[in-house]
């Protein structure tokens, strides 16, 4: 399988090379939508109706949301078209209804729809997609905040993280549908995992502690990691490995796509899920909802 990257970031004499970027994966999404692509044509009929861990969709009906991201990415953002006029946006549970609707339309309208004809959207789209986001400034300000992150507004490098997240997620549900696997793997899952935790600085928002309180949350295995997050004056936030640990959350990899897309549920799971030093303090880490949902 070719791995050649079609997407860089582009501007004068490289003017981002030497910048590092706090979190970098414009380069990862071509090769995503190539083994998007793979996996789709080798689906069977069978396949395209298989149910998803998403419960309201089915193979088919997550490829479609696929392509309406690929979609609404070149037409709201790179050609500047809204098509329609959101109504007020009050709360964030506001947003995240105006957000399911569309969704819900386009899966609707996507029914009638072939598998072929997606595939072939999808193949269309992909590059143009890719190429847009590479073309970025990755320290602009972007058009959309990154919600669940507690962000409200967000550089380019995050929208586009987020974006990896989008993409990782549902073509991971695919797989777990038809039992394909090749997402969960270092070079995929730990970006998408790494980008994850940055939900949760605003998941612990509301929780007490002493300042200099540990969290530690842990996705072993060689694929995943571990991520510190600390109480200070300013509030919750991710550092670099710090002690004492007060509570220590393991979650294998498998349960913690899952459970941070809100997918599964916390008592789905807690059987699954070790919480060393203080359980209460570790519990809140399986709030976290890294999605728009």
């Amino acid at each position: 399988m070719s791995r050649q990257l079609s997407c860089a970031y582009l501007g004068p004499k490289n003017q981002y090379a030497m910048q590092k970027l706090p979190l970098d994966v414009v380069s990862l999404l071509p090769q995503l939508d190539q083994l998007l692509i793979e996996l789709l044509k080798s689906l069977t009929p069978d396949d395209w109706q298989r149910q998803t861990i998403a419960k309201l969709w089915k193979v088919k009906d997550v490829a479609a949301h696929l392509l309406d991201g690929n979609i609404r990415v070149l037409s709201m953002l790179r050609d500047k078209y809204a098509g329609e006029v959101p109504p007020p946006i009050n709360s964030y549970q506001d947003l995240v209804g105006f957000l399911n609707g569309l969704n819900a339309d386009w899966v609707k309208a996507m029914k009638r729809v072939s598998p072929g004809m997606l595939i072939l959207l999808l193949e269309v789209t992909g590059k143009p997609f890719c190429d847009y986001y590479a073309s970025l400034d990755p320290f602009a300000k972007s058009p959309f905040s990154v919600a669940w992150a507690g962000e409200n507004e967000s550089q380019n490098w995050m929208h586009i993280a987020r974006e990896y997240t989008e993409k990782w997620l549902h073509q991971q549900q695919i797989r777990d549908a038809v039992q394909q696997p090749g997402l969960m793997t270092h070079e995929f899952f730990y970006p998408f995992i790494n980008i994850f935790m940055r939900g949760l600085p605003h998941t612990y928002r509301e929780v007490a502690a002493d300042l200099g309180t540990v969290v530690k949350l842990t996705v072993p295995t060689e694929i995943g990691g571990s991520w510190y997050l600390q109480k200070a004056e300013a509030g919750w936030a991710l550092t670099e490995a710090a002690t004492p640990v007060t509570a220590e959350v393991i979650i294998p990899p498998d349960v913690s796509w899952g459970l941070f897309s809100k997918s599964l549920r916390p008592e789905h799971v807690r059987g699954q899920v070790e919480i060393r030093g203080n359980e209460k303090l570790g519990e809140v880490a399986l709030q976290m909802v890294s999605v728009m949902a």
